[in-house]
């Protein structure tokens, strides 16, 4: 069952960038691509949706414009060198994949050379731009409104389980946004009267602690935050959860298809797309400053009900019929 999901705007404008700022044009266009992930989205490629964004504003890669990649591995620490890599490559524009951090890295790397990132969190909280409608400065691009996606997903993990359950909130301690996503998941568990146990892991192999206090703790569910990290770890982070028989829920539609119990979040494609759009744009001159942040509008509920069958989890028929998309 699917729904066609959309990204929504928050009001547009388009000025040329100045000429002087872009001096010595190359004659093709080079897109710096900052990820943390080891596989990507990226991979070898641009993601297809990215793909399929700048094509609707007339770029193809290899035709006019190239690409340099570069990917963190995994660790945070390296996204600082990397982006200033590509500042000092001269690439035309950054675009700041896989989460919020990739996005301060190349913001703090470059005033001038546009940054266009993917994914965070609280852009304004962030300090990434000082306003949504009007971002200022070189850098624009789509926020994730993680404080209310992850309570969105521990409401709907709450409605699965009995009520004395106790749901684990699986965090990066690192996330900028720590404190702000888990004060409004523990306002929602005083509200609904569910324990609530809040659990940090930075690396792999904190997650494999994290999960051992989740058996020694009595834990019932697990909410997985949507730091990037996370998302780089799903297939640790699915087969833990099926060997402790745990339902889990998480951001992105990809991990319920991956083997996750569920999944409530975005649609990954429409913001790739939408960040591919805005690629283009920018490339044909449009300033930053005038992309106004884009949020989401219209989200997508997965459920995986082969693995509701391993992990002997009942999914009510109610919250079937709530589903965009169910896996049989």
């Amino acid at each position: 069952m699917r729904r066609r999901q959309f990204i929504g705007l928050i009001g547009g404008a388009a000025a040329a960038w100045p000429v002087a700022a872009r001096a010595q044009q190359k004659s093709m266009p080079v897109i710096g691509y900052l990820d943390l992930s080891r596989r990507g989205p990226v991979g070898e490629t641009l993601p297809a949706a990215f793909r399929q964004g700048l094509s609707e504003t007339g770029y193809a890669e290899g035709q006019n414009f190239s690409v340099e990649y570069r990917s963190a591995e995994g660790d945070y620490n390296r996204l600082a060198a990397l982006a200033a890599d590509l500042v000092e490559r001269k690439v035309d524009l950054i675009v700041a994949g896989s989460g919020s951090r990739s996005a301060r890295a190349a913001k703090d790397a470059t005033s001038t050379i546009p940054v266009l990132f993917t994914s965070s969190s609280d852009p304004v909280g962030e300090g990434l731009v000082p306003n949504l409608a009007r971002p200022g400065g070189n850098v624009t691009g789509l926020s994730l409104m993680a404080a209310e996606l992850t309570r969105k997903r521990f409401d709907l993990l709450s409605e699965l389980v009995r009520r004395d359950t106790v749901i684990a909130l699986l965090m990066n301690p690192t996330n900028p946004n720590y404190e702000r996503i888990v004060a409004a998941v523990q306002e929602s568990a005083r509200i609904k009267g569910v324990r609530l146990l809040v659990e940090t892991a930075s690396d792999a192999s904190e997650i494999d602690i994290a999960f051992a206090k989740f058996v020694q703790l009595h834990a019932g569910a697990i909410v997985v935050d949507s730091d990037a990290m996370f998302t780089t770890r799903t297939d640790q982070l699915v087969a833990l959860a099926s060997r402790h028989g745990l339902p889990a829920i998480y951001l992105w539609r990809e991990q319920a298809r991956t083997g996750g119990l569920m999944s409530y979040g975005p649609s990954n494609a429409a913001i790739y797309r939408q960040a591919g759009v805005y690629a283009g744009q920018i490339l044909k001159g449009t300033k930053p400053a005038d992309l106004p942040i884009q949020q989401p509008t219209k989200f997508e509920f997965v459920i995986n009900l082969k693995t509701a069958k391993a992990l002997d989890v009942t999914i009510a028929p109610s919250l079937l019929a709530t589903a965009d998309e169910v896996i049989e």
